[in-house]
């Protein structure tokens, strides 16, 4: 595995980065519509700073954080809080009238779209590294590393 930063490929360099600010840009705006969030996603952006650093050095650990934290964060907002579908809803409304009901479920829609975007780049990065045995097991690692991270804050900052 190099760790040479020249030999990134263009999902690491371009698609990955482009995902973060966008995921980001969406904990943001949703801190400022629903202020008592602003410490969970403060919190919440830290995971994105770590992928976008660590997958810039072609780290397992940060490809495996940025795939594994978007499938468990969009499975919430797709199969358990349905705020991904009640989302789509309220942005088709918007390109189609003008109007909004509720933007809260629309910024969950347009952070399952850069989950979506950052699961394929940051698999698409992995895999470009060709991994052996030792670096999937540190993809992993990172993904549940943060999963730990990400419930430990949900319990201790979220909303009660």
């Amino acid at each position: 595995m190099t760790q040479n930063p020249h030999n990134l490929s263009i999902w690491t360099r371009v698609w990955i980065p482009v995902a973060v600010a966008l995921f980001v840009l969406v904990l943001i705006l949703s801190a400022i519509l629903v202020p008592e969030l602003r410490v969970l996603h403060s919190l919440q952006a830290l995971i994105y700073v770590a992928v976008f650093l660590l997958t810039r050095n072609n780290s397992p650990w940060g490809f495996g954080i940025g795939v594994i934290i978007a499938i468990a964060w969009n499975s919430l907002s797709l199969f358990i809080t349905h705020l991904f579908q009640v989302g789509a809803g309220q942005a088709w409304s918007l390109v189609h009238t003008g109007h909004a009901s509720d933007l809260v479920p629309m910024l969950v829609f347009f952070g399952g779209l850069a989950h979506f975007l950052l699961i394929l780049a940051c698999i698409a990065g992995f895999l470009h590294l060709r991994p052996g045995i030792k670096q999937w097991g540190q993809f992993f690692a990172g993904g549940i590393l943060s999963l730990g991270y990400f419930i430990l804050i949900a319990s201790a900052s979220g909303p009660h």
